[in-house]
């Protein structure tokens, strides 16, 4: 039987689930962009800002990083692109603490994007035995 999609090549679910937190925390840093870059009364701006991009950085990198892990031949370099997929996984998880205390509307999007990262550690754990 011939696969329904030919060029495309199958995707880890790991990997699938890394695409999807991109793309709801870069709708969550569009969201959190209006509330939180008005300059405050005294005329600073608020540093919560900063951490929405921090989610949309750092939840660009575990895609490439999952990828290099899957295709990397040797098992001391896969553990070690999994190990920085660690590290972003618990960077992007303590950032969305950090908006949840944040003073804007969109709080429970960011537990939503909490709860992905609740699956995607769970996908993580049994794809690094994998390795």
């Amino acid at each position: 039987m011939v696969p329904p999609f030919p060029n495309k090549l199958p995707h880890s679910p790991v990997l699938q689930k890394a695409q999807e937190i991109f793309t709801l925390s870069r709708n969550i840093s569009h969201y959190f962009v209006d509330d939180l870059a008005p300059l405050r009364a005294d005329g600073t701006e608020d540093p919560d800002i900063y951490f929405s991009g921090d989610i949309v950085q750092q939840s660009e990198s575990l895609a490439p990083e999952i990828m290099k892990a899957e295709n990397h031949p040797f098992a001391e370099a896969k553990h070690r692109h999994a190990a920085s997929v660690a590290r972003l996984t618990n960077m992007l998880y303590r950032n969305c603490e950090r908006l949840e205390r944040s003073n804007t509307n969109g709080k429970e999007f960011v537990r939503l994007l909490r709860d992905e990262l609740k699956k995607f550690r769970r996908l993580q754990r049994t794809w690094t035995l994998t390795l």
